[in-house]
C-alpha cells in the first residue's frame, strides 16, 4: 500500500507540473514564482490573493447578468421534458411491434436523462430563487419519475463538486467498477483486477449497469442514513416503481415489459456515463498533499467539451464543466455566455482551461484508462 501511495502521489504531482508547464510562458510573464509555489503547496489553504481572484470572477460574472435566475426557461424545459417523456411512455404502450417497443425504450432512455439534467439543475438551486420551488421540482423529477433518491443524489453531488477528483474525498472516484488511479488499480484482486488491466475496452459495456446501481445506492441510502425528505422519499420511490413497473406490465405484457425496461436502463447509464465521465476523468487528481485554492482546484481538474447547440442540448450544458464547476448555482442557459468571460481570466493569470472536441474527450477519457490498466497487464506478460 505504501508503494502505491508514492505512486500516485508521484502522478498528482507529475500531472500538475505539467499544466504548470504547458503554459510556462504565460504563467512567467504574469505571475511571481513565488505565488505558483504558494499555489501548490502540501496541505496548504487557499491563499487571501486566490480568494480575492474569484470575488473578481464572481463580480464579472454577476456584471454580466450571468447569475440572474431563468424561471420562464424552466418552467419551458420542464414542460417539455414531461410531455415528450409522457409521449414515449404513450408510443411504447400503444404500439404493437416489438421493434417499435424497443425504439420507444430508446426514446425513454433519451429523455430519463434529459429528466436528469433537470434533477441536476434542481439540486443546484439553478432554478428558481425560493428553495422549496427546487426541491419539489427535484424531488418529483428524481424520486416519481425516475425512481432515484433526490437526496442520495444531492449529498453525493455536492461531495464531488467540493472535492473534484480528489483521491480522498470525491466520491466519483472511489473504488468501484473502473479504477481511476494506479493504487485502485493495484490492489484490484481476481476478476476485478483482469477488468482494470481491459477497462478502457469495458468502459462503456459496464455503464449500462449505471442506472441500476444508482437505484440501489438511493435505496441504501434511505435506509441507512438521515435524510430530510425520508419519508417522502420513500413514498414516491414506492409508487413510481408501483405506477412504473405496473404500467409495463399491463401494457405490454411480461416479456416486453421487460425488454423495454432493460433497454431503457441500458441505454440511459450509458447516455449518461458518456456525458458525466469526460467531465473530469484523465485530468489532474489531488489529494491532501496536493490540494490548490478554488479558482484552480475547479478549473485544473476540469474538461470543457467545445459548445455548439446541439453539443449543448446533448450534455445538459454540463459540456462547459469549468464553468459550472466556478458557479455550481449559474442557470444552464447562461453557461455558454460565461464560457469565455471565464476562459479569458485563465489566460489572464495563467491558469490552464482545458477544452476540447466532443470526440477528443472521448479519445483522452479512454486513454486515460488504458494507462491506468497498463502496468496491470505489463504484469501478467512478465508472469
Amino acid at each position: 500500500m505504501e508503494n502505491g501511495r508514492r505512486l500516485r502521489l508521484r502522478r498528482i504531482r507529475c500531472q500538475l507540473l505539467w499544466i504548470l508547464l504547458r503554459n510556462r510562458q504565460q504563467c512567467v510573464d504574469q505571475i511571481p514564482l513565488a505565488t505558483l509555489l504558494a499555489d501548490t503547496e502540501p496541505g496548504g489553504q487557499p491563499e487571501i490573493k486566490n480568494e480575492r481572484e474569484y470575488a473578481i470572477l464572481k463580480r464579472q460574472i454577476q456584471d454580466a447578468g450571468l447569475l440572474v435566475k431563468r424561471p420562464w426557461y424552466y418552467a419551458l424545459s420542464i414542460t417539455t421534458n414531461v410531455a415528450l417523456w409522457t409521449l414515449c411512455l404513450v408510443f411504447v404502450f400503444t404500439v404493437g411491434a416489438v421493434w417499435a417497443q424497443a425504439l420507444g425504450a430508446v426514446g425513454l432512455a433519451l429523455m430519463s436523462v434529459q429528466l436528469g439534467f433537470q434533477l441536476h439543475d434542481s439540486g443546484h438551486r439553478q432554478m428558481f430563487d425560493s428553495a422549496w420551488k427546487n426541491a419539489f421540482v427535484g424531488l418529483v423529477t428524481a424520486d416519481f419519475l425516475l425512481g432515484v433518491s433526490y437526496g442520495w443524489w444531492v449529498q453525493k453531488h455536492n461531495r464531488h463538486h467540493g472535492n473534484p477528483n480528489d483521491v480522498d474525498l470525491d466520491p466519483d472516484i472511489k473504488v468501484g467498477a473502473i479504477a481511476y488511479n494506479d493504487e485502485q488499480a493495484q490492489a484490484r484482486r481476481g476478476a476485478g483486477r483482469v477488468a482494470a488491466m481491459y477497462q478502457a475496452y469495458l468502459f462503456f459495456p459496464l455503464t449500462t449497469f449505471l442506472a441500476w446501481s444508482m437505484h440501489v445506492a438511493g435505496y441504501s441510502y434511505l435506509i441507512k442514513e438521515a435524510s430530510r425528505y425520508r419519508r417522502l422519499e420513500v413514498a414516491l420511490l414506492v409508487v413510481h416503481a408501483a405506477l412504473y413497473l405496473g404500467a409495463m406490465f399491463y401494457f405490454l405484457g411480461p416479456w416486453s415489459a421487460i425488454m423495454v425496461v432493460l433497454i431503457q436502463k441500458g441505454i440511459g447509464g450509458a447516455y449518461m456515463a458518456a456525458v458525466f465521465a469526460p467531465n473530469h476523468k484523465g485530468m489532474p487528481q489531488t489529494d491532501s498533499d496536493s490540494r490548490m485554492d478554488f479558482v484552480r482546484t475547479q478549473v485544473l481538474t476540469a474538461r470543457n467539451v467545445r459548445g455548439h447547440p446541439l453539443t449543448d442540448l446533448w450534455y445538459g450544458s454540463l459540456n462547459y464543466q469549468i464553468e459550472h464547476h466556478l458557479f455550481p448555482g449559474m442557470p444552464r442557459l447562461n453557461m455558454r455566455r460565461a464560457q469565455p468571460i471565464i476562459e479569458r481570466f485563465c489566460q489572464e493569470r495563467g491558469i490552464a482551461y482545458h477544452e476540447t472536441s466532443f470526440l477528443d474527450s472521448y479519445r483522452e477519457l479512454l486513454s486515460f484508462l488504458n494507462e491506468i490498466g497498463a502496468p496491470l497487464r505489463a504484469e501478467r506478460v512478465r508472469v
